[in-house]
């Protein structure tokens, strides 16, 4: 029977009287003990491959096969990967929308696709950041004050301009049964290279898939 302190045992006979303090102790008695519940211990994982935790949303083994197959893609498109000069492109997560119900960091996405893309086209694409716009405008503006010098590459008249950009949009329809509690969502993720001069589309592609699951979990 567990122990109360005097003056707790006190304020609860007070309060529920001495039989009904005796009935609650007698209760407490009799209740399972529940085990403390010890930690898992921390497991390697392969990132292209399901974890042990998982849901119906996009994953990170589905970032990898996604971003595999965009790349794939671009480079066996003749006005991105063998135009006789390599065209200046911009790939991050500024124009990269998600509409889907599930929270998402999109530079998980956008990053990956330009890494890849950045080693397997080997200058057959010159990449354009713009995310570093104005850490370059102020070493240009250092370099032609004076206050440094010009470096190894010399002076150009103005920062790079991008033949394409990417834009995207990642797009969901969920379904959930109230008699089961199963939950189902489908999944869509669409990219386009558009051509910054003309506006108009010089490649696109899309990825999607459906998941269902009884239990679905949190994302972050």
């Amino acid at each position: 029977m567990p122990v109360l302190s005097p003056r707790a045992e006190r304020l609860l006979r007070h309060f529920l009287g001495h039989g009904a303090l005796l009935g609650m102790l007698a209760l407490a008695a009799c209740a399972p003990q529940q085990p403390y519940a010890s930690g898992v211990q921390t497991m390697q994982l392969d990132p292209s491959t399901r974890g042990p935790v998982g849901g119906v949303g996009i994953e990170g083994q589905d970032i990898m096969a996604m971003t595999d197959q965009m790349m794939r893609d671009m480079l066996q498109n003749p006005l991105l990967a063998n135009a006789s000069r390599p065209p200046q492109v911009i790939i991050d997560a500024q124009y990269f929308q998600n509409l889907s119900s599930q929270r998402l960091n999109v530079n998980a996405i956008t990053d990956r696709l330009r890494v890849g893309l950045t080693r397997a086209s080997q200058g057959r694409m010159v990449f354009v950041s713009r995310e570093s716009f104005g850490m370059v405008a102020q070493e240009r503006q250092m370099r032609r004050s004076g206050q440094v010098d010009v470096g190894t590459r010399g002076l150009t008249r103005a920062q790079a301009g991008a033949d394409y950009r990417l834009v995207g949009r990642i797009n969901s329809i969920d379904q959930r049964s109230m008699g089961t509690g199963m939950v189902q969502r489908y999944n869509q993720i669409s990219f386009e290279m558009v051509d910054m001069e003309r506006g108009t589309i010089v490649w696109s592609g899309i990825y999607e898939f459906a998941r269902a699951a009884a239990d679905d979990i949190v994302y972050r």
